[in-house]
């Protein structure tokens, strides 16, 4: 890596410096023109991984939290992405992937799946990744209507390591938060 280049740093939200967060928020708010707090707090309490060049700017960000998910009669425990942006002059040269490929690990060893929301965007970029699109109908268990379907999410969930457990046509329900619940 030579010294123009940015260094990567995958550390947990409260092991990153208030500085990063910072400018890890920024970053999302550049690329991002419908972010919100409630998305940027979705990227908070798991952990992150950053690309920051020399002069400290963020030019790459992701993050994995862990989220319940229900398929099949059970609650999954799901390492799920948020915030991923890479600054938008500084693209295709490998960032989103290498923020992406310490997020994927930390998946791997320590949940049942991974899953996320694509942007239109980030189709092919997840899906060359390996990601999986989930073929069947998504939903939210809300506090006060129970399930509800959300149709305008088919097509944009994705999944990681889903072996043979998962039925893909299947549904999917996500937890109840604040902002875009997936």
């Amino acid at each position: 890596m030579t010294e123009d280049q940015p260094a990567l740093r995958v550390a947990h939200t409260a092991d990153l410096e208030p500085d990063e967060l910072t400018a890890a928020r920024a970053l999302l708010y550049r690329t991002f023109d419908d972010m919100a707090e409630d998305d940027w707090e979705h990227c908070l309490g798991g952990v992150h991984a950053l690309l920051r060049l020399p002069n400290g700017l963020v030019v790459a960000h992701g993050a994995v939290v862990q989220r319940r998910l229900l398929h099949s009669g059970r609650a999954w425990r799901v390492g799920y992405v948020e915030g991923v942006a890479v600054e938008s002059t500084l693209r295709r040269r490998g960032y989103g992937g290498a923020v992406m490929a310490p997020l994927e690990r930390v998946i791997d060893r320590a949940y049942d799946f991974g899953a996320l929301g694509s942007s239109e965007e980030g189709l092919a970029f997840y899906a060359a990744r390996g990601w999986r699109p989930w073929q069947g109908p998504t939903s939210a268990l809300t506090p006060t209507s129970g399930i509800i379907r959300t149709p305008e999410e088919d097509g944009y969930i994705f999944v990681r390591r889903d072996g043979s457990r998962l039925d893909l046509t299947g549904e999917l329900t996500c937890d109840w938060r604040d902002g875009e619940v997936w």
